[in-house]
């Protein structure tokens, strides 16, 4: 039995197979899932688990380089932007000298055609607007 860190044994198994520069998302309840992309439905009730506790969950497994953000976030949740704003410096803190996560930001319908290209969405019970994000793979050597 496992000891610590993600216990979700799909999300589990996507991170061990991922590579670099290989992507996964962590969306909202509201975000569409594409057939052909792999769906980990964590989503208990409206609000749980929320986004940033899956966020910080799988970011504590995982090495990222980019996140793709909507270009919404802006306007109609800029309080979650702030939130992961300084949640991603803080990651970012922690690594090597001169390591950045890029942030690009692109249109929530961009966004959602992307997800079909993510090793797998993962979907909270988030129900702020435009709480999505993916998160692409860094290199760990």
């Amino acid at each position: 039995m496992k000891k610590h860190g993600i216990l979700n044994s799909d999300i589990s198994k996507v991170l061990s197979c991922m590579g670099h520069t290989d992507r996964i998302c962590i969306g909202d309840c509201g975000l569409p899932i594409p057939e052909e992309t792999q769906r980990i439905d964590l989503a208990l009730r409206f609000g749980q688990p929320t986004f940033m506790d899956v966020l910080k969950e799988v970011t504590d497994d995982m090495k990222i380089e980019k996140v793709y953000l909507a270009e919404e976030m802006k306007e109609k949740s800029p309080a979650l932007l702030d939130e992961l704003k300084s949640f991603l410096t803080g990651l970012e803190t922690g690594c090597e000298t001169g390591f950045k996560i890029e942030i690009e930001f692109v249109s929530h319908t961009k966004l959602k055609k992307m997800t079909k290209g993510c090793r797998a969405v993962i979907r909270t019970g988030e129900t702020t607007p435009y709480a999505n994000i993916i998160l692409q793979s860094g290199c760990i050597f």
